[in-house]
């Protein structure tokens, strides 16, 4: 028997030819899931523009000072940062920024205290993760302030130049562009928008028609009839996402500093677990009206509670911990740690862990529903 043959006999080959063929004679639907990423990628690339308060901060403080733990204390005040801790060199700072646990860092250098005294003035520099702009403009803002206040406290009298000044050095965007922000958020909203919508409508399109129920009948087992269905739009997801890295390069000059193998390979398990979430709206829906309807109300709290257009560290707690079960939300730290940052799995493992457990999570509920409803 040759290959073709046993490809042929294999128990989800029908599947997947049928969804090919539907595919292919869906041309309009087809178009929509290629095109509509463009489009969207434009209108909301030049479009949406965030704030940014309370940037979670490390503090690398080599004074070790009074002086340096009041300056701290005042850049904390002004409501632009929030001290998560402390770290002890230039590396672990790194560390911090490039892993997410922290989007700017207060450093001290060793003199600061000793400047002072003397008059002459001193400087303190603040590090922020300019991936996204808004940060930047933050924390600009915040250190501006800070120096203000801090130096008429010193001088003792206010309207005097402040002997202190705190500089800004951004990293990963200097240019602080805010479609270098944009652009790579949006190719987690419109892979959740495609891989949900489209997913869900696909299975209540064929209870309508009464095809599904042709399908149970059929010698196909069900685990082959599940990934038939969801296979297709397992390669239109990946089609979508080339499509909007190579606009956003080109028309946004968005920078793809990472491993393009690791963004693949993570972005498989956000795939499949946005497919779940689009299986388990067609086990609820009985028509795709009703199809739709869901979708998008599990699409509007990824869009405002994954950190996409919001920061989640300015949320309430409860809101953060709900917007810690959205896949979106892990997803958006990788893609812009891949693309914006350069990072690798030794910074990206835990998102890619709790989008390998949440995809799990979703798909086997899924499973279990539809197995349920189509007997």
């Amino acid at each position: 028997m040759s290959a073709i043959d046993r490809i042929r006999r294999w128990p989800l080959w029908p599947m997947l030819w049928k969804e090919f063929v539907q595919m292919r004679r869906d041309r309009f639907t087809l178009a929509l899931m290629v095109g509509m990423p463009a489009i969207q990628l434009i209108v909301f690339g030049f479009a949406i523009r965030t704030d940014v308060r309370n940037l979670p901060t490390v503090v690398l403080d080599e004074s070790r000072t009074s002086e340096s733990r009041a300056l701290v204390a005042v850049m904390e005040n002004t409501g632009n940062f929030r001290v998560t801790g402390t770290v002890a060199g230039r590396a672990e700072l790194e560390d911090r920024i490039q892993g997410g646990q922290a989007r700017a860092a207060i450093v001290i250098p060793p003199d600061f205290a000793r400047d002072l005294k003397r008059g002459r003035g001193a400087q303190a520099q603040v590090i922020v993760d300019a991936a996204d702009p808004m940060a930047s403009s933050a924390a600009l803002s915040g250190a501006a302030l800070a120096a203000q206040v801090r130096g008429a406290e010193l001088s003792g009298a206010a309207g005097r130049a402040p002997p202190l000044e705190v500089r800004v050095r951004p990293w990963y965007n200097p240019a602080l562009r805010s479609e270098a922000y944009i652009v790579p958020g949006l190719i987690g909203v419109l892979l959740s928008l495609t891989m949900i919508l489209v997913t869900s409508l696909a299975v209540t399109r064929e209870r309508e028609r009464g095809t599904l129920e042709q399908l149970i009948v059929t010698p196909i087992d069900k685990t082959s009839m599940m990934l038939g269905k969801i296979v297709p739009f397992v390669l239109v997801g990946y089609v979508q996402m080339t499509i909007v890295l190579i606009l956003g390069s080109l028309l946004f000059h968005v920078p793809i500093r990472g491993s393009l193998v690791t963004l693949y390979v993570l972005t498989l398990l956000f795939v499949f677990a946005n497919l779940g979430l689009g299986l388990f709206v067609s086990t609820v829906a009985r028509t795709q009206a009703q199809a739709m309807q869901l979708s998008f109300m599990l699409l509007l709290p990824n869009i405002l509670l994954s950190g996409f257009m919001f920061p989640r560290e300015a949320m309430p707690k409860v809101m953060q911990v709900a917007s810690s079960v959205l896949p979106l939300t892990y997803y958006l730290r990788i893609l812009r740690g891949v693309l914006l940052k350069g990072v690798g799995l030794s910074h990206l493992w835990m998102e890619g862990l709790m989008l390998a457990l949440l995809a799990t999570l979703i798909l086997g509920m899924s499973v279990f529903r539809f197995s349920k409803t189509i007997e």
